[in-house]
């Protein structure tokens, strides 16, 4: 494709007789090839410009900068995170604009909100595409990923491909560090969501404006916006961006939707949707006052799609529980096992909340946090979790590149301002194993952090640490323990691993 061509709506500078044929984009100079446009992409740790050199050594036929390097190659532009999007979409022919795009942000929420949507959707007979930190889906294909939002190539042939396979809809979740790095592009949005915001990735954003700025930049190329106002900054949002806002509360007679005759068990949600028009039962298969939140999202959001809320309401009853979201670990004993990817301050408080609702004995809370990312957070997440604990398991999660004692102490010191009783094991596998070992009748305990995930990140390389194998290997050891005389093998395989 010619340089020109791939230049298309993107102000710039360049020599205007250099128009080179373009086989390859790139923003990763070690993926450089012969007729590769290299772009210059400045991040957290590293600068592409300080490997122009490199990439033109390689093969780059043209570089993509932000600042001017005196060469003929090069493409100046005032934000190239921006104007590399644009290129990877023109690229490709801009397959989002034949598809109708649902996006999702907040700091909790966005996995089960897209879920929701895309279960509604595909039970409507619609073919939907799905983009979110679990995994990629086209229809009922399912694909592998890496980061909530792909980066700008993948995105655009992940979309590309979901196009091609005739998909209506894409329902995505939408991170603050792929809108801060413009990684969609000027992809437009039917509707935007936003669920919540609390304290997390300021290791990035560095303050909480940052953060709700990048939020909001989603509403920004969005036709119609759906918005919970019980938080803050949702109530903020309503008052700060174009789009059509609706709003949603639990508690606000002021918002266009309202959740009443709230019922929370230990198994599920059930209350009544108002609005103009409307009030609608729903019931959906996960405990919490944040499935009220998540599900009445994904109503209003079909409605607006135009489909009929009574369908509506039968669909999100027959919703499957999603992996690592309140997820009920069976462990046929008489206590019980929770596994959440809360890894923020206000996700570890609103799931510890639900516990609360409706546990019969102790709550015991295994948790950690992760390395090279928020620091402050951790004291934070200490307190929160020895106030709404009987006891805690302090423990690693993804500890990265730092030491899993030196982020266990920071945990410690929230911990530390409650009387509440706590261990400390650096293993994550022996941790679960102790709070096995150690559970008593009608003990909740809660796995947080992990979810989905099935893997540690230790330094810089993944091991397979799977927590529904480790307790299905812990059950079945403690069964032998009490001369139960049971198989360990055999358990394991009734416990489907």
């Amino acid at each position: 494709m010619e340089l020109n061509k791939l230049l298309e709506g993107i102000a710039h500078f360049k020599e205007s007789n250099f128009n080179p044929n373009v086989t390859f984009l790139t923003c990763n100079s070690k993926e450089v090839k012969e007729g590769s446009v290299f772009a210059a992409l400045k991040g957290v740790n590293f600068d592409g410009h300080n490997f122009v050199k490199k990439a033109l050594e390689c093969g780059a036929c043209a570089v993509l900068v932000e600042k001017d390097f005196n060469i003929k190659n090069q493409i100046i532009v005032r934000n190239s995170h921006k104007a590399y999007s644009k290129m990877c979409a023109n690229f490709l022919d801009n397959p989002a604009k034949n598809l109708k795009f649902i996006g999702v942000t907040g700091t909790n929420g966005k996995t089960t909100v897209t879920n929701i949507i895309k279960n509604i959707l595909s039970r409507e007979g619609k073919k939907v595409g799905l983009i979110g930190t679990i995994q990629n889906e086209i229809c009922s294909e399912v694909i592998p990923t890496e980061k909530t939002t792909p980066n700008p190539m993948d995105f655009q042939m992940l979309i590309k491909n979901m196009l091609d396979k005739n998909c209506e809809y894409v329902v995505m979740e939408v991170s603050s560090h792929a809108l801060a790095q413009h990684r969609i592009a000027d992809t437009q949005f039917e509707i935007a969501i936003f669920t919540n915001l609390s304290q997390d990735h300021l290791d990035y954003h560095k303050t909480m404006q940052n953060y709700f700025d990048a939020k909001k930049m989603l509403f920004e190329v969005a036709k119609k916006g759906i918005v919970f106002i019980d938080d803050e900054y949702g109530k903020k949002l309503i008052n700060s961006t174009p789009c059509e806002i609706y709003t949603f509360s639990v508690k606000n007679n002021e918002a266009d939707f309202l959740a009443q005759n709230i019922k929370l068990t230990s198994n599920y949600v059930q209350y009544n949707i108002t609005g103009e028009d409307i009030n609608t039962e729903i019931i959906f298969n996960t405990p919490g006052l944040f499935s009220v939140y998540n599900s009445m999202a994904a109503f209003i959001c079909c409605k607006m799609l135009g489909l009929n809320d009574v369908e509506i309401a039968k669909n999100i009853k027959h919703c499957e529980p999603i992996k690592g979201r309140s997820e009920v670990i069976k462990t046929y004993e008489d206590f019980n096992i929770i596994c959440d990817y809360a890894h923020s301050p206000d996700s570890l408080k609103n799931i510890l909340a639900s516990i609360k609702s409706y546990k019969k004995g102790r709550i015991i809370t295994l948790f950690g946090c992760g390395g090279d990312r928020d620091r402050k957070k951790r004291p934070i997440m200490g307190e929160i979790a020895a106030k709404n604990s009987d006891f805690l398991i302090v423990t690693s999660d993804n500890p990265r590149t730092e030491p899993p004692i030196k982020i266990i102490e920071d945990i410690l010191i929230g911990v530390r301002k409650t009387d509440t009783p706590y261990v400390k094991i650096l293993n994550r596998k022996k941790a679960i194993e102790y709070a096995i070992k150690n559970a008593k009748k009608n003990d909740t305990i809660l796995l947080a952090g992990k979810g989905h995930e099935t893997y540690q990140i230790i330094g810089t390389t993944k091991i397979k640490l799977d927590e529904r194998e480790i307790v299905y290997k812990a059950l079945a050891e403690l069964k032998q323990e009490k001369n139960l005389k049971r198989n360990i093998q055999e358990d394991i395989k009734n416990y489907k691993i």
